[in-house]
């Protein structure tokens, strides 16, 4: 699935307040997600967790997927299409790639 398609079906699942003028609640949903799928990582090293187990993989991916629903609802609200600013994040980093400058700090390298 190209990340156009996804972002169109996520859109139907998605049931909230004021849908198109409501960015604040994907980007809190987005900041809840992310910290469920660190808080399973934790337990990696806390419980000794094995990575490559395929229950807790799938673990992962499942809550991958709900960063990346809330990630794309967060760009629906905003009218950005994933596509693009999947094509430009890439853009950036081959250009900070090129220059030598991948690594450091500060957004306009």
């Amino acid at each position: 699935m190209d990340f156009e398609t996804y972002q169109k079906q996520s859109r139907k699942t998605a049931i909230y307040p004021d849908q198109d003028k409501n960015w604040q609640y994907p980007a809190l949903g987005l900041s809840g997600e992310v910290g469920e799928l660190l808080n399973k990582l934790k337990k990696v090293i806390r419980d000794g967790i094995e990575v490559n187990n395929e229950e807790f993989k799938q673990d992962v991916a499942k809550e991958l997927g709900d960063v990346l629903w809330y990630l794309s609802n967060l760009a629906t609200e905003f009218n950005l299409s994933l596509d693009e600013v999947a094509q430009n994040n890439i853009e950036k980093l081959l250009s900070r790639m090129e220059r030598g400058k991948i690594v450091g700090q500060g957004d306009n390298r």
